[in-house]
Order: structure tokens, then C-alpha cells, then sequence
């Protein structure tokens, strides 16, 4: 069955060309010009992917509420924000508000589907049945990799499926330093260094959420991050 993509933006020529270009590869497209129309159908069905513009029509952060909203509905909806602002803090908006990608117009029609079939991919891996092997404990957190789950101290941290790889990538071998370049690979993101200082900030935010003394994220200053169990 094709995966559905919701785009929401409100220049419709843009909303057209994105749509016919999804659907020429494959997928089942539904489109929205605002935040309420979408709003609305996202409470009856979700889609398996959003898309999303930060200005919506008179709504200059309408977007950015949509977000707010989707994450309410589901934690793990794949969320990508698709924008003409390329500034650093619609960037890290975007990114704090749960957001697991964020790009500009500029970006290519193959460089999107990448990043499309990057979040599918990490997605189907919640379908699986989990396996021992599966199941990465280091502490007080354990991984389960199918569900991309995630438990701190018997707590679950809701994450999105980027952050989830990111915490990964440095749970998997804790005390070695990553730096940006390899959370990037490890998360499938193509993003600039300031996106990925947000990412882990969001992180860990999140796990301080569940756990106030929450603090086994180490910055190593010049380097990159590392896990430190305790």
C-alpha cells in the first residue's frame, strides 16, 4: 500500500508541483492550503508523513502551531518542514517544536525523497517484532531498535525517529566521542552544525523531563558528544 503524505502549504502552484512530483514516485498525496483544514482532517485520519510551510496564508507561523498540534497527536509522526525561511531560528524552532527534518524550496526533488524514504525507512522498523538482540541496555537506559523506543530509568522519552537515532548512535558505544559528520550519517540528516547542536539540546530536554538530574549527554567542545553511563 502507498504511504500517504500530507503536504500543507499555501501557494498552490508550489502545492501542485510538490504533489504531482510525490505521486510520480509513488506515493498517495493529500494536500491542505491552511492550518485549520489540515488541522482538522489530521484529527480524523493522520497520514504516514507531513510536510509541512511555516507561513500559512495569514497565519505567518501557521506552521509552526500545525507542528505543535501533529506532535500532540502522535510523537512519532515523520515531520518535515518545507520552507522558504532559512534563517537559524526558524531552524531551531522548527526543530524544538518536533520537527524531524527541516529544509528550504532550494532543496532538490531527489535530495527530498531521500530524506523521505529515510524517516519510511526508519518507520517500518516499529513494525517488527522485538527480539533480545535487539534491546540496547547501557544503565539506566534501555533501546528497543524495531520499536525505536526508548526507556530512562523505567520512564519512556518520547522521540522522534532522528533524535531516537541520534541517542543511539551515542548510547551504542558509550564514552567514544561522535561528532557532527557521524550523527549525521547515523541519523540520515543533512544538516548544518547548528541544526544538529538543537537536535541535542531538544534530546536533552526531553530526558530531563523524566529525570531532572539527567545529565549523561557530554559536550566535548571542539569534538562533538559522547554517552556516559554512570
Amino acid at each position: 500500500m502507498a504511504k500517504r503524505i500530507a503536504i500543507v502549504e499555501d501557494d498552490e502552484a508550489i502545492r501542485q508541483n510538490y504533489g504531482d512530483a510525490l505521486r510520480r514516485s509513488g506515493y498517495e498525496i493529500e494536500t491542505f492550503a491552511g492550518r485549520a483544514e489540515a488541522h482538522g482532517a489530521f484529527k480524523n485520519r493522520l497520514p504516514d508523513l507531513a510536510i509541512l510551510d511555516i507561513g500559512l496564508g495569514d497565519e505567518i507561523d501557521g506552521g509552526f502551531s500545525l507542528c505543535r498540534d501533529l506532535r500532540a497527536l502522535s510523537s512519532s509522526l515523520p515531520i518535515i518542514f518545507l520552507s522558504a525561511r532559512d534563517s537559524d531560528f526558524d531552524v531551531v524552532a522548527g526543530l524544538r517544536l518536533g520537527a524531524d527534518d527541516y529544509v528550504t524550496k532550494e532543496v532538490s526533488m531527489p535530495h527530498l525523497l531521500a530524506r523521505i524514504a529515510a524517516l519510511f525507512r526508519r518507520m517500518e522498523a516499529m513494525k517488527l517484532p522485538s527480539r533480545a538482540e535487539d534491546i540496547l541496555h547501557r544503565g539506566e537506559i534501555i533501546l528497543d531498535i524495531n520499536r525505536l523506543s526508548v526507556a530512562w530509568k523505567n520512564n519512556v522519552v518520547a522521540l522522534t525517529v532522528t533524535e531516537f537515532w541520534m541517542v543511539h548512535a551515542l548510547v551504542k558505544f558509550p564514552g567514544h566521542v561522535k561528532n557532527r559528520d557521524q550523527l549525521m550519517r547515523e541519523a540520515e540528516l543533512t544538516v548544518d552544525d547548528n541544526t544538529i547542536t538543537s537536535h541535542v539540546k531538544r534530546i536533552r530536554k526531553k530526558f530531563i523531563v523524566v529525570d531532572p538530574e539527567f545529565d549523561s549527554i557530554e559536550t566535548v567542545y571542539g569534538m562533538g558528544y559522547r554517552w556516559q553511563v554512570t
